[in-house]
């Protein structure tokens, strides 16, 4: 059985930016021989998300290692049962694995299969990959356990990376959570627009624009009590410069420090620590898999509230696995809005 995959053909380099050379698509043979225990599955849907630019590196990061010269890469996937040899998975079961490899189609030891529910999505099973999957958990059990909102208190939520998979979640649950102002800050007048328009966010601001600074603050005339950060960097540094008194940073992601050798998440310059000190701000960095207890409670709740139209999830999806490398390349640089998504087969 012929089979396409994607492989990593060489690193970027210290400070270096990914570029298609990095990748290659390559066709080769997979049996289609079970042992005992093992599935081959056809792929869906793969994820593409900006953690996977450290597996890049030759020293990858905590819980991610780093992808070797010449080896298929991998993700987050959705796929199909086409085959089985195994007494929890049939035919036509719809599975997950946080770790699918960049094929068209797997062979898999059921063992890190995890089958899926498709009623928790109404059907669209790419939402197992962004708002009720790893990413919506991360918004959900992020805010949840780090962010301290407390319904009542007049709190102001600000998120960078605000128009992505991660940062679009956490502003519509920072409100069902009781955050009383929502602001989002992202890349294009196009998805401030979005935020505004369809997430309800209360503002939302471009950082290619003049006087940021000046326009957050008069998006946040109280200040700023939790901020949700997906980018780092000056940006970050920023926020923090307009955080109150008792706030909370949660480290989500650093976007922005990916294509640079340092540790992740890097420490904050000697002036954004000062403040962080003298403030009292926490600034506490996220890992879901820290949290793996309440993932089954997190995903009922995100069905829930997707069902209900309590969140909306937008997805960016190209087509075919010869273009799973130029999805990463442009949600690397924003190209996307929402969950950047391959779609790989029916």
């Amino acid at each position: 059985m012929k089979v396409k995959r994607v492989v990593l053909a060489s690193r970027p380099g210290v400070f270096g930016e990914p570029v298609p050379e990095n990748f290659r698509l390559e066709g080769v043979s997979l049996s289609e021989e079970l042992q005992d225990g093992h599935i081959l599955a056809r792929t869906l849907y793969l994820s593409v998300d900006p953690y996977l630019r450290c597996q890049m590196d030759d020293t990858g990061m905590e819980g991610v290692p780093s992808w070797k010269i010449g080896g298929v890469l991998d993700s987050n996937g959705i796929g199909v049962v086409e085959k089985s040899k195994t007494n929890e998975f049939t035919a036509g079961d719809i599975v997950s694995s946080f770790n699918w490899p960049w094929q068209t189609q797997c062979i898999f030891d059921g063992k890190v299969l995890q089958k899926m529910d498709p009623s928790l999505v109404n059907g669209q099973l790419s939402h197992f990959l962004g708002a009720v999957g790893t990413t919506g958990l991360t918004a959900y059990l992020g805010m949840k356990e780090k962010g301290h909102v407390t319904p009542g208190a007049n709190q102001t939520l600000v998120i960078s990376g605000a128009a992505g998979a991660c940062g679009s979640l956490a502003g519509q649950i920072g409100r069902i959570q009781g955050c009383s102002r929502v602001v989002g800050i992202c890349g294009t007048d196009e998805k401030c627009s979005f935020l505004i328009n369809e997430l309800g966010f209360d503002c939302a601001l471009n950082y290619k624009k003049k006087n940021l600074a000046s326009k957050l603050k008069e998006c946040c005339p109280n200040g700023v009590d939790l901020y949700f950060d997906n980018v780092g960097g000056t940006i970050s540094d920023m926020v923090i410069s307009q955080m109150n008194q008792n706030s909370h940073v949660i480290l989500c992601g650093q976007i922005s420090q990916y294509n640079k050798d340092m540790c992740h998440p890097p420490p904050p310059p000697p002036q954004t620590e000062a403040i962080l000190k003298e403030r009292n701000i926490t600034r506490d960095r996220f890992l879901l898999f820290n949290h793996t207890d309440q993932y089954q409670s997190g995903i009922q709740q995100l069905s829930q509230w997707l069902q209900t139209g309590k969140i909306k999830a937008k997805e960016t999806i190209v087509q075919g696995i010869e273009n799973t490398a130029g999805a990463f390349l442009s949600m690397m640089t924003g190209g996307n809005i929402g969950k950047q998504i391959v779609k790989i087969s029916e």
